[in-house]
């Protein structure tokens, strides 16, 4: 066989300088790849850090209720639900969300809280007004098992709107006063012989300490401070219920701290008819003169968090949970229904 049918295959190895240049490309490619992605990383980063400082809702998502899903315009939800604490919190957020919506119409103010802090329900009154007047947009409350105390106070964000408050069949309402909770924790502390040895600045300084019992001028600089609030209180109440800035001594007999039934409220004129979220929508669409079928509505969600998911949240939710009683035991006022805020609460209406 001739040597012509064999044909001789030869390779040939890169020299060593070839090799080095082969090498130092792809070190280059590998490392100009890598800062781009680590460039992308950082304007991400920026980018994201730029949003937040900019975004006042706190990431809130919104969320398809009922109605026309392909609608210009929209009703939308506020939830207030829980403890109302400092205010500043998932309520506002939900309020500034609005605010910057050109598409929202009407505004149904969802309530189920028993009230909380002079300060937090006050806080969340002045924005859903502040709301209401800038949007030029009906507001109507929808109460859900309770809006009792600071959770009547926010309903009065509908203003003199007629028929504008509506509470479900089961729902508790009322509860118009003011409480600063005091405990007077001297007795046991005599029992195992432990004493207050605080240094204070003055003797007032400690005027609601759970460890001395409250002389009498210490009682009544804090009544009078009881009565201020309470006074604010019946005001805001004649700002929403025009009824009662015509009958004022019918406000004085029904703001005792007394709960109502749904029944029992419409009867005193605390709220205005009997029926469900779905009424109350209905009546928004009314109102602004909205047909359903050009009408959405939305309502608003909290932005899931890394601790949310599992037992991982547990220590986060005990931290929380921490706070809420350091907060609870500062001498603050409440519009609260009950002669004894809750301690630990799993959910804040904030």
């Amino acid at each position: 066989m001739s040597s012509a049918s064999n044909p001789t295959i030869v390779v040939q190895q890169p020299s060593g300088w070839q090799r080095f240049v082969s090498f130092l490309g792809w070190s280059l490619f590998l490392l100009t790849a890598l800062s781009l992605v680590i460039v992308s990383l950082f304007l991400l980063s920026f980018l994201g850090i730029y949003s937040d400082y900019f975004d006042t809702t706190n990431g809130i998502t919104e969320k398809y209720v009922s109605g026309s899903k392909s609608g210009s315009d929209k009703i939308a939800i506020v939830s207030i639900e829980g403890i109302i604490m400092e205010g500043d919190g998932f309520v506002k957020h939900q309020i500034d969300r609005i605010r910057e919506d050109n598409n929202v119409k009407a505004i149904v103010v969802r309530v189920d809280s028993p009230g909380g802090t002079v300060t937090g329900s006050d806080y969340i009154l002045h924005h859903l007004n502040k709301l209401r007047e800038e949007k030029k947009v009906p507001v109507i409350v929808s109460m859900g098992a309770i809006a009792a105390s600071g959770g009547y106070y926010v309903s009065m964000a509908v203003g003199d709107q007629e028929k504008s408050i509506y509470a479900e069949p089961t729902s508790t309402t009322g509860s118009i006063g003011v409480i600063v909770p005091h405990y007077n924790f001297s007795g046991l502390m005599k029992e195992f012989h432990v004493e207050d040895d605080s240094i204070a600045s003055h003797e007032r300084k400690q005027m609601l300490a759970m460890t001395k019992e409250m002389p009498p001028e210490h009682r009544e600089i804090i009544q009078q401070y009881v009565n201020e609030a309470f006074g604010r209180f019946k005001d805001i109440v004649k700002s929403g219920r025009p009824l009662y800035r015509q009958q004022p001594e019918k406000l004085d007999t029904l703001a005792t701290g007394e709960i109502f039934s749904a029944t029992k409220a419409k009867e005193n004129g605390l709220v205005d008819e009997i029926g469900f979220i779905e009424d109350a929508v209905d009546r928004a669409l009314e109102i602004a003169g909205l047909t359903k079928d050009d009408t959405k509505v939305v309502k608003y969600k909290r932005p899931a968090a890394l601790f949310d998911l599992g037992n991982i949240g547990s220590a986060e939710s005990a931290r929380s949970d921490l706070a809420t009683l350091f907060e609870l035991s500062m001498p603050k006022a409440y519009y609260i229904s009950t002669t004894m805020p809750a301690i630990f609460s799993s959910h804040r209406a904030d």
